[in-house]
């Protein structure tokens, strides 16, 4: 097996991994009794989880500029906008995560949030490329898919996975910061 499957199965292993703990801690931030143990569990060490997050958001951007770069992909108009809401989560999350600053969550948010549904519409578009409103007519065709591996994982699949563990991350992040905050608000009681 070459370098480029290797890189290209293990970043698309990588991203149905983070898919599946994605829904897996969000099911469990749902659920009050697991909620509380994973919050409570992490007082005091938020930095953990950001920098969770920041090591998604670096894998991320290293393995888009791998396929661009290396690899010689030409970023659709919708791969740049996924970078642009990818590429400052590195520097939020690694300032809050060197900061230990739990309230980093309401920063870094905000582009994943908006990263997914970028990536959730191009997913859309490459599956049926009948609903692309025009916005790619120039340039590279974002229903053009560069890679399927698996027969499903495109890049836009793995962008979207990406976001939405940083994003649940974040989540979770804010939990921990409003559980802190009681836990302040209570010793300031007494």
């Amino acid at each position: 097996m070459t370098l480029y499957a290797t890189l290209i199965t293990l970043l698309a292993g990588a991203s149905l991994v983070a898919l599946a703990l994605a829904v897996a801690l969000a099911v469990a931030l749902a659920v009050p009794g697991a909620r509380s143990s994973l919050v409570e569990g992490f007082v005091g060490r938020a930095a953990h989880p950001i920098g969770w997050a920041w090591g998604v958001a670096l894998v991320a951007s290293v393995g888009s500029l791998y396929l661009s770069e290396v690899v010689g992909f030409v970023p659709c108009l919708f791969c740049w906008y996924q970078r642009i809401a990818m590429y400052p989560l590195v520097l939020v999350l690694g300032v809050g995560m060197l900061r230990g600053d739990a309230a980093v969550w309401r920063y870094a948010l905000p582009l994943p949030v908006v990263g997914a549904l970028i990536a959730a519409y191009h997913v859309t578009i490459q599956l049926q490329p009948s609903m692309d409103v025009g916005v790619c007519s120039a340039g590279v065709s974002c229903s053009a898919r560069y890679l399927a591996v698996f027969g499903f994982v495109s890049i836009p699949v793995m962008a979207g996975a990406g976001f939405l563990l940083v994003g649940v991350l974040m989540a979770w992040v804010r939990s921990i910061e409003r559980a802190e905050t009681w836990s302040d608000e209570e010793e300031a009681g007494r």
